[in-house]
């Protein structure tokens, strides 16, 4: 199975019609109500644990 991009998600993301506002609106949501599930995800899109830590302090 081939792992999904982060270029991947984005694009799905603007399919439906979220714009920058949007996600980050639903990166802060995910990241205040599950944290560890948040960070699990990015992880799962193969970013760097240096990425994932700016993210996750950037959404907090």
């Amino acid at each position: 199975m081939s792992k999904v991009t982060v270029e991947e998600w984005t694009a799905r993301f603007r399919a439906i019609g979220l714009d920058d506002a949007a996600m980050e609106q639903w990166h802060r949501l995910f990241e205040r109500e599950n944290p560890e599930g948040h960070q699990e995800f990015l992880e799962f899109l193969g970013l760097p644990p240096e990425r994932i830590a700016a993210i996750c302090k950037h959404h907090a």
